[in-house]
Parts: structure tokens; C-alpha cells; sequence
């Protein structure tokens, strides 16, 4: 039997039957015969004291086709399958802990014994069971809180190429938004900058209110998937408890990457870019559990896009499936313009909803101005702007400065939402 002291969900005793054997492994993909499972099962296969956790993907007739969630360089032809269910046991000694995707502590605290026991995986979200997205959430950011407001129950992804500081701009929403509860998923990041985001840009303040799911990229594609629903499932436990939650999850496009190493192993055809159609699948059923909830509490979410080219297959894909994009430009960060957020390109399509009248008139006068700078910038630097030609431009010149300056914010600095409709307001006076 697996040792149950690592796990966090309870481990019930392996029945001695149905149970199966390993017979053959294929790069990534083990094979077993029995026990008779459905797609998305888990199974034990024990092998001489050493187990390692498998998740079915298939099967070719009487055969089981699993991929490995735990190490499994210690099985052998022969190692017995037997029936998983794992569960998670959630409670309030959530918050403050670090743990691994299948809800293992990695911060070497204890897990209390008496807890509501929630499955890895949350149930789809009735349509009709939402409620509106109508209240503007805090999340500490001057340029996000005034020109891209986000809705309590919003889903909004950050979209970047790599170094660009979206985990600075993850870490500060952490520590400044208004939600009750942080459930923040780094999947598939290096082990160093793991750790470097926890102690360095969250905090000791911003982790006391949070839950950290960390699954590195050196851990198996099963296991960064489960990962990202581990995290879902309890912020959605979180949402039942009536609290409004920020789910923030870094990064979509590595989950997107996972599913395509286990949907290529099982057999799938590859489409655009490689990715097989069950990335297509899996990314809208991990995204729609945010929203607000009828009977009250919510899951707002946020979720970084890693952009490869222009027209990013991940990212397309997420576009269409969130309610709107935070653009993060490497031209602003390399001038050392931070947060890097290119405003021109982004979007937030619940901001005109949350927002009051004034509030949205002062969002449209900002963009209006900053988008003649941004013209005006080119022909200055080319030598044709001649001030006078153009009454329009000259004002987002005269005004620029204090635009750029609003756009800007230190990393350990908070503007808290009403303080940011203040100062948007000083930003575009005359």
C-alpha cells in the first residue's frame, strides 16, 4: 500500500482486486493490464515498497495506457495497478502554505487530520448558477485599477513574452488586491524563481493570506495539469466558503504545453503548433470555474500567457476564452518603464460595467491622449512634428509626462482604487 504520510488527501486501503500489471513502457506512456478504468482514473503501481501515482489516458483494447504523475524510474515489468482516489482535505490552515499538485505540503508543516475532503478536480460551474460581475475589484495597481478595471468574478489573462515582469505585476496584485484570499499556481516555473517569488515578491504579509501551489518544470506533465485544477478546486472550495478569491495561475501556456506532452503520449494527432485538440479542451474547462457565484463568493482570475510569436496558438486560444488581456511590452521594460503594461493593447471587457459614468469618461480621455503621444512620439523622433499643426497633439505632448508617470509604479508600492480614480483625474487635467 502507498504510504499515505506524504499526502495531504486520505489514501483509502487498495482493495486486493480489481488490480492489474505493468507490461510494458514506451517513453512517457506505461501500459498495464486492468484494472478495468475509465479515462482520467488514477492507479497505484507498487513495485517491491517503491509506488508511484499514474493517471489513465487511454487504453488499446484490454490494455491500460498510463502516464506517470509521480517518478516511476523504479517500477518493473510486473509491478501491481491497483485503483487511486486521491482527495484533498481543505480548511482554514490552507492559507500561509506552500504545497506541491497534488496538494503535498512542501513547506515541512503538518496538515491537520479533521478537514472537508474536496476532489482534485472541481465539477463544471452551471451556466445559470453565475452570478453578474459587477463590482470593480482592488488589486493595488494604479494603471490596471483606473484604465483596465477588473469585474469580483472577472477571468483576465497578462500576456508577455518571457522577462517582461509579469511575476512582479502577479506578486503586486497579491499583496495589494481587496480579495479576501489569494490561490496562486506556479506551474511548470524554474525552482529558483519559485522560491524568489514567494519570499521576495509576495511576501511574508501577501503569503499569509494566500495558497501556493508550486509544480516546477521538472516534475511530470501530469502532474503540472494537476496542479493547475488543484489550485482551481480550492479556490472554488474558498468561493463555497463565501470569500471573494484571486486566483492567480503563472502560466496558462505551460499547462497548455503539459496537456500537449500527455495528449502527443497517448496517441492524439498533433494540430497547430504541435498542440493536439485536447489542449483546446482543457484550457476553457480550467478557466470557466471563475466567475461569481448565485449563492455568493467569488473566484476572479488571472492567468499569464508566455507569447512566442504574433500570433501565439496558446494565446489566440486564450483570448477567446477570457474577458480580456493585460499586454505586458518589452520595448516599456527595457526603457525601465515598470509595470511594463502596454495600455494601447490592452483590454478589460467588464471595465465599462463596474465602472461609474466618470470613471469610464476619465478612462477614454487617458487612452485618447496617450494614443496621440504615442503618434506624436514617432514623429519626433523622425524630426517632422511641428508644434501648432496639430492643437490635439500638442496637448498630449504638453501632457505626456504625466502620463507616463501615472502608468508607472515601484513594486513594493500600493495605490489602493480610490486613490487611483484620484489620481487618474490629476493625470488628465488641464
Amino acid at each position: 500500500m502507498i504510504d499515505p504520510a506524504p499526502y495531504i488527501a486520505a489514501i483509502p486501503e487498495l482493495t486486493p482486486v480489481p488490480c492489474g500489471t505493468l507490461t510494458r513502457s514506451v517513453g512517457l506512456l506505461l501500459e498495464a493490464t486492468g484494472p478495468e478504468l475509465p479515462v482520467g482514473a488514477l492507479v497505484a503501481v507498487r513495485d517491491r515498497g517503491a509506488a508511484a501515482v499514474c493517471e489513465v489516458v487511454g487504453f488499446n483494447d484490454d490494455r491500460l495506457l498510463l502516464l506517470a504523475i509521480d517518478e516511476t524510474r523504479q517500477v518493473s515489468p510486473g509491478s501491481l495497478v491497483a485503483p487511486l482516489h486521491l482527495t484533498f482535505r481543505a480548511g482554514p490552515w490552507i492559507l500561509g502554505r506552500v504545497l506541491d499538485g497534488l496538494g503535498r505540503p512542501l513547506d515541512g508543516m503538518p496538515i491537520p487530520p479533521d478537514a472537508e475532503e474536496i476532489e482534485l478536480e472541481p465539477p463544471p460551474v452551471a451556466p445559470m448558477g453565475r452570478g453578474l460581475t459587477a463590482t470593480p475589484l482592488d488589486v493595488g495597481v494604479r494603471a490596471v485599477n483606473a484604465l483596465l478595471t477588473l469585474g469580483v468574478g472577472q477571468k483576465i489573462g497578462v500576456f508577455s513574452m518571457p522577462g517582461v515582469g509579469k511575476s512582479v505585476l502577479l506578486g503586486m496584485m497579491a499583496r495589494g488586491t481587496s480579495a479576501d484570499a489569494n490561490v496562486i499556481a506556479l506551474i511548470g516555473e524554474r525552482g529558483r524563481e519559485a522560491r524568489e517569488f514567494i519570499e521576495d515578491i509576495l511576501g511574508p504579509e501577501g503569503l499569509k493570506r494566500s495558497v501556493v501551489i508550486v509544480v516546477p518544470s521538472d516534475t511530470p506533465a501530469p502532474m503540472r495539469i494537476k496542479g493547475s485544477f488543484l489550485a482551481t478546486a480550492i479556490a472554488a472550495y474558498l468561493r463555497r466558503e463565501g470569500r471573494n478569491v484571486l486566483l492567480l495561475m503563472d502560466s496558462l501556456t505551460r499547462v497548455a504545453m503539459a496537456q500537449r506532452e500527455v495528449g502527443l503520449a497517448s496517441g492524439e494527432p498533433p494540430t497547430a503548433r504541435g498542440y493536439p485538440p485536447s489542449v483546446f479542451a482543457v484550457i476553457p474547462k480550467l478557466v470557466e470555474q471563475a466567475g461569481v457565484s448565485a449563492g455568493g463568493g467569488s473566484i476572479t482570475g488571472i492567468y499569464t500567457v508566455l507569447l512566442h510569436e504574433e500570433n501565439d496558438t496558446v494565446g489566440e486560444l486564450a483570448k477567446s476564452v477570457l474577458d480580456g488581456h493585460i499586454t505586458l511590452s518589452r520595448e516599456l521594460a527595457s526603457r525601465g518603464h515598470f509595470p511594463a503594461i502596454d495600455i494601447l493593447s490592452s483590454i478589460s471587457r467588464v471595465a465599462h460595467r463596474v465602472s461609474a459614468p466618470e470613471h469610464n469618461a476619465n478612462r477614454h480621455r487617458f487612452v485618447e491622449l496617450y494614443a496621440r503621444w504615442r503618434e506624436a512620439e514617432e514623429l519626433i523622433a523622425l524630426g517632422t512634428y511641428h508644434p501648432g499643426a496639430d492643437r490635439r497633439a500638442d496637448e498630449a505632448v504638453a501632457m505626456h509626462e504625466r502620463l507616463e508617470n501615472f502608468l508607472k509604479q515601484k513594486m513594493s508600492e500600493h495605490v489602493n482604487f480610490d486613490d487611483s480614480l484620484k489620481q487618474l483625474g490629476e493625470a488628465i487635467s488641464q
